[in-house]
């Protein structure tokens, strides 16, 4: 075996905890040091995970010391491209957590960080490592009921986490809803085109900005994709994956975002008020190795080592923020339509 990654995290705040319980388990790294504002957090994250690794408050100056082969970015939103674009300024491959950037322009900044230093820069999606939307995706995609015209997502949570979110911008569409539209864009294979957006913050919300929204977005051939979120939602909440339909010209699928995934088809050559169903027997549930972040980093660690580029690479990442931004400027605009081509910046 080539020797282990050496592996820096910087923000060791609670998210790096999903990380590294998985990352400490691993063979095939080493965890050489923890960067972050507070040298306490650092210290203790070491003393937990990585006993002898170094901490320190500057990452610039944690790469000169112990030369890794990988930053793993779980800083704020607001810091992802600066953090980024030096550590691949310096050499490293960049894992970091969603959302890509803070903005648009702060994305196109990493991705061409990137390609001018030769290295990996991918973002965390975990939902796209969990069995049940494997198994919607390919009931979905499958045949069986027809062609996707209408996907539809809801996310109810009442979240207490103190912190940046509380006082954080669109704290729902950028911070949360990157998961469910990428999601979307995993389950449906759709190219997005237009957003509608509106976002609000409800009687009773303890966060300061835009706790809840609801987004329409429109996909090549028709199709549309909503989102329906809020995050101070207490009581009778859905998973964290959202609750979906899918509507297809020959019946509809359910998912509650855990592993059951539900078919039913119609018989398209009677008529009547309402045509009878027909049983659809769903795919069976895949047998992933690892699911979550767990099976995320291991396919962004396991792409380096081999070279290729992993699932959530920022440069297919992007088309997912595109669509969080083109609701964000929706949303700004009282719901009026914003083309995706206008935020990506080019045709």
């Amino acid at each position: 075996m080539s020797a282990p990654l050496r592996l820096v995290i910087t923000g060791c705040g609670g998210i790096a905890g999903a990380w590294l319980d998985h990352l400490c388990k691993r063979n095939d790294v080493a965890l050489v040091g923890f960067v972050d504002l507070d040298p306490t957090r650092a210290a203790e994250r070491a003393e937990k995970y990585a006993k002898g690794a170094a901490i320190g408050i500057d990452l610039a100056q944690m790469i000169d010391q112990v030369k890794p082969d990988v930053v793993c970015d779980m800083t704020i939103p607001d810091a992802h491209a600066d953090v980024a674009c030096l550590a691949l300024s310096k050499g490293c491959h960049v894992l970091a957590e969603k959302p890509m950037a803070s903005s648009m322009a702060d994305a196109r900044r990493i991705l061409a960080a990137a390609k001018a230093a030769g290295k990996v820069h991918a973002v965390m999606q975990n939902r796209r490592y969990l069995s049940g939307i494997r198994r919607f995706r390919e009931t979905v995609q499958g045949g069986a009921l027809g062609k996707l015209s209408e996907l539809h997502a809801d996310f109810f949570i009442g979240a207490h986490f103190g912190g940046f979110r509380d006082v954080m911008k669109h704290v729902l569409l950028l911070d949360m809803s990157i998961h469910s539209v990428d999601q979307g864009r995993y389950i449906s294979g759709l190219k997005p085109v237009a957003v509608n957006a509106l976002e609000w913050n409800p009687p009773g919300s303890w966060y300061a900005h835009g706790a809840s929204a609801l987004v329409c977005i429109e996909c090549d051939g028709g199709v549309r994709f909503t989102y329906r979120g809020s995050w101070c939602s207490e009581g009778a909440n859905t998973s964290w994956e959202c609750a979906w339909r899918a509507v297809c010209t020959g019946g509809s699928a359910t998912w509650d975002g855990g592993d059951e995934v539900k078919a039913d088809g119609v018989d398209l050559s009677k008529d009547g008020f309402t045509r009878p169903k027909r049983e659809i027997a769903v795919p069976p549930l895949p047998q992933l190795a690892l699911t979550a972040h767990a099976g995320c980093i291991d396919d962004m660690l396991t792409s380096i080592r081999a070279g290729r580029e992993p699932m959530t690479v920022g440069a297919d990442n992007i088309h997912s923020l595109a669509i969080i931004h083109a609701a964000i400027a929706s949303a700004e605009r009282q719901g009026a339509r914003v083309t995706i081509d206008s935020i990506q910046g080019h045709p």
